[in-house]
C-alpha cells in the first residue's frame, strides 16, 4: 500500500524536495495534504501537479486567491493555523512531514502526534521549544519521530542495529558556514547577502542565517538531546568544512560509526519517508578520490557565541530553549531587514535570556505564552539599538 503523506510547509526548501522524492516513487507514496503560509503561487502550482486531497493556506487573507485558482480542482481548501492543527489529524494521513519554519511547527506536530501520526521531522524548533512534551506524547501514542535533518538522520542510521548498545558520545558535524575562520573585526560589516551565501547547502533564508551564526547547530544539539536521550556533555559539535561526514556515533567500546555522502537533503528526506526500507535512487554518488582530504576542527564559541548560548539554554532547561528560539527568530528577521548587525544577534539573544522568567516544568500553554512574551521583549531591545 502507498504511504499517504501530509507535507506542512510544502513551498519551502525541504517541502519542495520532499515532493520531488515522492514524485520519484509514485508506487510508494502519495500526497494527501500540502500547506504554505504565504507562497500562494507555488502552493497553487503544487496542488495542480500533485493533486492532494487537501490544501491549507495558513494566512487567511490568501484564502480567496487559492480557492479561486483551484476552483476546477477536486481539492478541499482550508485556511488558518487552526485548520492546519485539525487537518493533520485526518484518518487518511499515514505520516506528517513537518517542514514549517520556527515555532509555527510546534502545534501542528503536537496535534499530529496526538492523533497517532508518524512524524518526519524537519522542524527542529518543535523539539528545541517543547522537547519533553513532544517526546513524552510520542512515546504514549507509540508514534515514530523520524529525523529529516541530515545530522540527526545520520545518527539515526548509525544507531540501526545498535539499540542494545550504549552510546558514549555523538558528534554533530558542521560546515562552519560562510564565516569560518573569521575574526570578530572581520565580521563587523557582514551583510545579509554575505550570510546567505552558504558554501555547501541550499536552504531557506532563515535556516541559512541560523547556519551562518551556528545557532542552527545549537538547535541541533538540543534536538539530539531529546531524540537520542543524551546529556549535553555527550553531544559534541565538530566543524567539518566538506560536509561529507554528516555525523558520528561513538559507542562505549570506543568504536565509531559515521554516515557519509554528498550534501543532498533528498537522501535524509527519503530515508525518513521510507524507513525501515531503503529505496533505490539516482542521486549523485560520493567518490573518495574527489575528496582526498577531510578536515575537522573545534568551533570557536567566542566568535560564534550563539552555539554556546544554545548549550546554556539546554542546561537551564524548562522554557529557556523556547526563549532562545523566539529571540532568534526575531533577531534573524531584523538582520534580514537591515535593522541589526550580524554581530549583534548573540548580544540581543543573551540579553533576552537574562531577562526571561524561567519555568522549569512548562506546559504547552506556557510555551505559547513564553514565545509571545519573548518576541515582545526582543523587539523592544532591537528598537533601543536603532
Amino acid at each position: 500500500m502507498k504511504k499517504s503523506i501530509a507535507i506542512l510547509g510544502s513551498t519551502g526548501s525541504i517541502g519542495t524536495q520532499s515532493l520531488e522524492v515522492i514524485e520519484t516513487h509514485p508506487d510508494k507514496f502519495e500526497v494527501e495534504v500540502i500547506s504554505a503560509f504565504n507562497n500562494t503561487r507555488l502552493l497553487i502550482e503544487q496542488a495542480k501537479k500533485y493533486h492532494p486531497n487537501v490544501v491549507v493556506i495558513a494566512n487567511e487573507e490568501k484564502y480567496a486567491e487559492v480557492k479561486a485558482a483551484l476552483a476546477s480542482e477536486p481539492v478541499k481548501i482550508f485556511a488558518g493555523e487552526e485548520a492546519l492543527n485539525q487537518v493533520v489529524q485526518m484518518d487518511s494521513i499515514d505520516m506528517v512531514l513537518t517542514a514549517l519554519v520556527g515555532f509555527s511547527g510546534l502545534l501542528p506536530t503536537y496535534h499530529a502526534i496526538k492523533a497517532g501520526k508518524d512524524i518526519a521531522l524537519a522542524n527542529k524548533e518543535t523539539l528545541v521549544v517543547a522537547g519533553e512534551i513532544i517526546t513524552k506524547l510520542a512515546k504514549e501514542k507509540e508514534v515514530n519521530i523520524l529525523p529529516v535533518d541530515s545530522e540527526h538522520s545520520a545518527i539515526f542510521q548509525c544507531m540501526a542495529g545498535e539499540y542494545m548498545n550504549q552510546i558514549e558520545k555523538i558528534y554533530l558535524t558542521c560546515s562552519g558556514g560562510p564565516f569560518r575562520g573569521r575574526t570578530l573585526d572581520e565580521m563587523q560589516h557582514i551583510t545579509p547577502e554575505d550570510a546567505l551565501d552558504h558554501p555547501n547547502w541550499e536552504m531557506g533564508d532563515k535556516i541559512t542565517i541560523d547556519s551562518a551564526s551556528l545557532i542552527n547547530k545549537g538547535f541541533e544539539v538540543i534536538e539530539a538531546h531529546w531524540l537520542f536521550g543524551l546529556p549535553a556533555r555527550d553531544i559534541e559539535v565538530v566543524v567539518h568544512p566538506q560536509s561529507i561526514i554528516h555525523s558520528i556515533v561513538q559507542f562505549t567500546d570506543g568504536a565509531m560509526k559515521a554516515q557519509m555522502g554528498l550534501p543532498d537533503m533528498k537522501l535524509p528526506i527519503q530515508y525518513a519517508l521510507s524507513f525501515p526500507e531503503r529505496f533505490a535512487t539516482n542521486f549523485p554518488r560520493f567518490n573518495f578520490l574527489d575528496f582526498p582530504t577531510l578536515d575537522f576542527e573545534r568551533p570557536n564559541t567566542k566568535i560564534f557565541r550563539n552555539l554556546a548560548l544554545s548549550y546554556e539554554a539546554l542546561e537551564q532547561g524548562g522554557n529557556m530553549p523556547c526563549v532562545l528560539n523566539a529571540a532568534n527568530e526575531i533577531v534573524v528577521s531584523a538582520f534580514l531587514e537591515g535593522q541589526v548587525r550580524f554581530v549583534q544577534l548573540p548580544e540581543i539573544i543573551e540579553e533576552v535570556m537574562q531577562k526571561a522568567e524561567i519555568i522549569q516544568h512548562a506546559s504547552l500553554e506556557d510555551f505559547v505564552l513564553t514565545d509571545n512574551e519573548t518576541r515582545k521583549i526582543t523587539r523592544l531591545l532591537i528598537e533601543k539599538r536603532k
